[in-house]
């Protein structure tokens, strides 16, 4: 399945990137952290959908994710 000559699995990862680099416009910490988040789950599910899947991706992505997470519920 394709949109505008892209196919669903690179528009996952233009979400992804884009929810990335929005959470750094974020004036609270918290707020980025969220929004930060969600976008590395994005990355993680592309990760997984990408055609060998992508390591690298998944891991890295989750290791923030799980950062994130610490210092969310830290506070």
């Amino acid at each position: 399945m394709e949109f505008l000559g892209i196919s669903w699995v690179e528009w996952v990862g233009y979400a992804a990137m884009a929810t990335v680099l929005v959470s750094f416009l974020m004036k609270s910490v918290t707020k980025l952290r969220i929004v930060n988040s969600f976008g590395c789950l994005l990355f993680v599910f592309y990760g997984f959908v990408l055609e060998p899947i992508s390591k690298p991706i998944i891991i890295t992505n989750f290791a923030i994710f799980s950062i994130n997470i610490y210092y969310l519920l830290k506070k």
